[in-house]
C-alpha cells in the first residue's frame, strides 16, 4: 500500500493528453470587515478612497488588515527571530503533493494520531481538515470560539522529525491558547518548517492532493495573506 500511496502522491494533478485529471479547489477563505481573526489583532477594513460613483476616476480602496489575516502563512520569522522573512522562503515548499489528513472529531493532534494516519514517509506537506472546515460556511462570520482542534508539541514533534516541510489547518491557527509561549510554533517554525493557516478543506477530501499557496511578497514580512487552492482527483 505504501508504494500505491506514493505513486499517487506524486502523480496528482498531472494533466495527461490534454485532459484534466484533477478539480481546482480554491481553499482560501474571503477576506473582508467583520471576518474572524485571532483575539487582539487588528480588525480587517476596507475604506474606498476613489469611487466612479463620486465622478472619480476609478474605484481604489484602502485595505487594513494584518499579515495574519484570512488564508496565511507563517514564515520562521514569525517567531525566530533570525528566522526567514516572508518573501525568502523558497516557491517550491508552496507548490506540489500533499496529504490532507482527517482530524475531525478530534479535540487535539497527538502524536499517537498521526502514528496511525498512514501518512507515507517523505510526505512533503501535510493539510489537517478539522470540524472547523464547516464552520467556514456559516452566515454571519463565526465568532472566535473558547475551544478548536490544534496540534499537540509532540504532534509538531512528530511532522519535523519526518521531514515535513509546510504543515497547514483550517483553523486561524495551528496551534491551541493554553501555553502563552507558543512551543508549536516555535517547534514548527524553528526547524524551518512553513506553517499555513485559514484553510477552507470543506470541499477537500482526505488523501492526496496538489496544493498551491501563493502568499504575498511582503518585504522582510512576518507573515503574508494568502491564495490557495487544491488540485484533487
Amino acid at each position: 500500500m505504501g508504494r500505491s500511496f506514493r505513486n499517487r502522491l506524486t502523480s496528482c494533478g498531472r494533466v495527461t493528453g490534454g485532459s484534466e485529471l484533477a478539480k481546482l479547489i480554491d481553499v482560501s477563505i474571503p477576506v473582508g470587515p467583520g471576518m474572524l481573526t485571532w483575539p487582539g489583532d487588528p480588525e480587517m477594513s476596507i475604506e474606498r478612497v476613489w469611487d466612479l460613483e463620486r465622478g472619480e476616476a476609478s474605484n481604489l480602496s484602502l485595505l487594513t488588515m494584518s499579515t495574519h489575516t484570512g488564508t496565511h502563512v507563517d514564515p520562521p520569522v514569525h517567531f525566530v527571530p533570525a528566522g526567514a522573512t516572508i518573501d525568502q522562503l523558497p516557491l517550491e515548499v508552496f507548490v506540489g503533493a500533499a496529504v490532507v489528513v482527517d482530524a475531525r472529531g478530534l479535540s487535539q493532534i497527538d502524536a499517537s494520531f498521526l502514528d496511525g494516519a498512514g501518512l507515507p514517509p517523505g510526505t512533503p506537506r501535510v493539510l489537517f481538515k478539522t470540524d472547523w472546515s464547516a464552520r467556514w460556511d456559516s452566515d454571519p462570520a463565526p465568532t472566535f470560539p473558547e475551544a478548536f482542534t490544534a496540534l499537540s508539541l509532540d504532534a509538531a514533534r512528530w511532522l519535523t522529525d519526518r521531514r515535513v516541510r509546510l504543515v497547514g489547518t483550517d483553523f486561524i491557527s495551528v496551534e491551541g491558547m493554553d501555553d502563552p509561549t507558543y512551543p508549536v510554533h516555535r517547534h514548527l517554525l524553528g526547524a524551518g518548517v512553513v506553517v499555513v493557516e485559514g484553510l477552507d478543506l470543506r470541499e477537500v477530501k482526505p488523501g492526496t492532493c496538489r496544493f498551491t499557496c501563493l502568499p504575498l511578497k511582503i518585504r522582510d514580512g512576518d507573515g503574508g495573506p494568502a491564495r490557495a487552492f487544491v488540485e484533487q482527483g
